[in-house]
């Protein structure tokens, strides 16, 4: 008998020492291990083992076998599920009723008609798409340039072409395609992972219940406007760009959330927010506390309390200067 099996006993008896030990019945634990019913007793113990045994004696319990098919509720926590005894039906998110179209791709119609030519090796997982070598390049591309995309970065052009798309060295291509891609160095800037650990907000319960705000300012005019006021959901990461003309003062920023925001999803019951004037005025919150909102603000500079609109903001400013850099004055055709 080795040291696991006993040791299991202790952390178990650690764990719930509060209720057991001095308790007025003796109990039972149940164990899958039959040497820890008869030999624990008569053998002779190492010094770890013997430092168990005085901590035994603040117990009083029995030990009793059960085979490991029977020992259901313990052997639950090591065994690996098998899916194949008991198939699961996938719940769809959407129902059929809300489908319009299947979505197709610009490349489907190329990919298939090369199919006809060449069929897909074995080796191609079900459901999946082999692309050939000739439309490989012309697929990443459009994957990784399309307006549709936003010229992501390695992880994210794989997973978008992986569920669909097969071939064999599809991370190796999109690996080398991407560090190459002239945009992405122009106008990415590199994100090192900061010092120490994260204290993230707490998770909602529902959607568009608590917000996280920001500004997007000095941008080319386009359309008349310089600014876009961006919105985020912290519960389902949904996000508003909203254009502006200038940067609002404390009551057309009320005005635009409650317009384009509040109208909509409901009114919240948190916005955090920096600590910009529009944020901070006497009008603001006396508006925030005339719905019942609740006014957080981060502290100040230090944009990574409000991680996830400054997120969103990164990711708005790389898409305008990925698109729009030949045509700075075109980038309100891009915010929806």
């Amino acid at each position: 008998m080795g040291d696991r099996e006993p040791l299991a006993v202790v952390k178990a008896l650690k764990a719930w020492r509060h209720w057991l030990e001095g308790a007025k019945h003796p109990f039972l634990i149940r164990t899958d291990h039959c040497n820890l019913e008869s030999t624990w007793v008569v053998r002779r113990l190492n010094p770890r083992q013997a430092r168990w045994d005085m901590f035994f004696t603040s117990f009083v319990f029995t030990l009793s076998y059960r085979p490991g098919s029977q020992n259901v509720k313990a052997e639950a926590l090591s065994r690996l599920y098998d899916t194949e005894e008991r198939p699961m039906d996938p719940t769809p998110i959407l129902p059929a009723s809300c489908l319009v179209a299947p979505v197709v791709w610009e490349l489907d119609v190329d990919i298939e008609q090369a199919l006809r030519t060449e069929p897909a090796p074995l080796q191609c997982p079900a459901g999946h798409l082999y692309v050939l070598s000739d439309v490989r390049d012309r697929l990443i591309s459009w994957a990784h340039t399309s307006p549709s995309s936003g010229h992501p970065g390695i992880g994210r052009t794989v997973r978008c072409l992986s569920g669909k798309y097969w071939w064999p060295t599809l991370g190796k291509d999109m690996r080398v395609y991407v560090s190459s891609c002239s945009v992405c160095a122009q106008c990415k800037a590199p994100r090192p992972l900061p010092r120490g650990k994260l204290q993230p907000l707490p998770v909602p319960q529902r959607p568009w219940s608590h917000l996280s705000v920001d500004f997007l300012t000095d941008l080319p005019p386009s359309q008349g406007n310089t600014t876009i006021l961006v919105v985020v959901d912290r519960f389902s990461k949904s996000c508003r760009l909203l254009p502006l003309p200038s940067i609002p003062t404390d009551l057309q920023t009320a005005e635009a959330l409650f317009t384009h925001v509040f109208r909509h999803y409901g009114v919240p019951e948190d916005i955090v927010s920096d600590w910009g004037p529009q944020f901070t005025s006497r009008v603001w919150r006396a508006f925030m506390e005339r719905l019942g909102v609740s006014v957080s603000l981060t502290s100040g500079f230090h944009p990574e309390s409000n991680e996830q609109v400054e997120r969103v903001n990164q990711d708005v400013c790389r898409f305008l200067r990925s698109y729009c850099q030949d045509q700075p004055g075109e980038w309100a055709a891009f915010v929806p």
